[in-house]
């Protein structure tokens, strides 16, 4: 779970990372009010998307796709400014690296006060599974794509993984510091942000929280001018506060629609649907399509109770995306039987007139009464004995596309 800059950086101060005042807008009327509350000569108004790259991407009518504005961070140097900024960047289509061609339409500004920039670093910490450790990335390039730094110059790229017995230690601290190159009170203070953006990690159930670009002021101040946070969704019953902060207008409407049915969906960008019972078995699925020469076009566990209804939807969602020119469902019945899963397999096809080719593997509880009521339906539907032989049919089905 994604949250937005201004949130992220209310979160910070709660945890007392150094930031500098600013103030989450939704009108142009907002923007210029927080213009004079800030009292500031420069100010900066910021899109607010989930997407990096904000600073370089481009605003587009919603209408007619016409270029409105190049970037989506302006510095604005009086009222009128944040004024026509402000007009340009809200409800219009900000255009990213990180966001595709399609964009994302920008409903929340924030406008923050000017900042004294001596130099800019980037900071970043995120949960390493390999290591089963949290992983600090640290480098004197802040600003810049991360990517480009670690790909041409990884020497400037500086690595931690921290003991999660251990915890951060002092001289970790110090000795990332000091790579920095930072001293004196730059170097105090940044160890200090570190502790708290460590604290907060763990406590917040982080997945990632990366600051780009951390910020060293004319008086040696760490300040975080960015914060991009993201939350572990498994964690989300410790955190009843995050459907407050949740921006559903973010996040793809069929995933939400998965989400209330009680289905795990994720969209990829392939062409082969996949409905499949299990988080591991999902992904064995799709890496067994990829190893035949397909292309997953989605991540869906319908879980190990599902019912018919819920197979509909799921195949509803899996059949909204243009890109699907053929459906695997892969099916282990353990608390699930396989002749519900049949049963619902048949009623989606017949209420959704379903067009492309659909093979079904089924194994487990009930496997016989699953395979003979689909076998004695008058659908086109391709039975499979096993996930390899499932999995090479429906590449064959689709004419080996990718």
């Amino acid at each position: 779970m994604n949250i937005h800059e201004y949130q992220g950086k209310a979160l910070f101060k709660q945890h007392g990372v150094k930031v500098v005042e600013g103030v989450h807008c939704t009108s142009v009327s907002e923007a210029l009010d927080a213009y004079d509350h800030l009292q500031s000569k420069v100010v900066a108004v910021k899109s607010q998307i989930h997407a990096g790259g904000r600073g370089k991407g481009n605003l587009y009518s919603p209408q007619s796709r016409d270029l409105v504005m190049e970037g989506g961070v302006k510095i604005a140097f009086s009222r009128e400014e944040v004024g026509t900024y402000s007009e340009n960047i809200l409800g219009n289509i900000l255009v990213t690296k990180q966001t595709g061609e399609e964009g994302k339409l920008v409903n929340h500004l924030y406008v923050e006060s000017g900042c004294d920039i001596a130099h800019e670093y980037y900071l970043a910490l995120l949960v390493d599974r390999e290591e089963k450790s949290v992983l600090i990335m640290a480098s004197t390039e802040g600003g810049m794509d991360i990517e480009e730094v670690a790909e041409e110059t990884p020497e400037l790229l500086h690595k931690l993984n921290i003991d999660p017995n251990a915890g951060l230690l002092g001289y970790q601290i110090r000795d990332l510091g000091l790579a920095l190159g930072l001293q004196g009170s730059a170097h105090k203070s940044f160890g200090k942000m570190l502790k708290a953006l460590y604290s907060l990690f763990l406590m917040e159930d982080c997945a990632m929280v990366e600051i780009n670009p951390l910020v060293r002021s004319s008086d040696d101040e760490m300040i975080a001018l960015d914060a991009k946070v993201s939350f572990d969704e498994n964690a989300e019953f410790r955190h009843k506060s995050w459907d407050d902060i949740r921006d559903l207008s973010e996040e793809e409407d069929v995933e939400i629609r998965a989400k209330e049915t009680g289905l795990s969906y994720v969209k990829l960008d392939g062409n082969i649907g996949c409905l499949v019972n299990g988080a591991g078995l999902a992904m064995a699925t799709m890496d067994v399509i990829k190893l035949y020469g397909g292309e997953p076009a989605n991540f869906l566990d319908v879980g190990g109770g599902a019912n018919e209804e819920q197979v509909k939807t799921a195949f509803s969602i899996i059949l909204e995306d243009p890109n699907v020119k053929g459906v695997l469902v892969n099916i282990f019945g353990g608390i699930m039987r396989c002749d519900i899963i049949a049963r619902g397999v048949i009623a989606a096809t017949e209420s959704l007139g379903l067009t492309v080719p659909l093979v079904v593997r089924l194994a487990g509880t009930n496997v016989d009464e699953g395979k003979a009521i689909l076998a004695a339906s008058t659908l086109n539907i391709h039975p499979a004995d096993d996930l390899a032989e499932g999995a090479q049919k429906i590449v064959e089905l689709i004419g080996g596309e990718v």
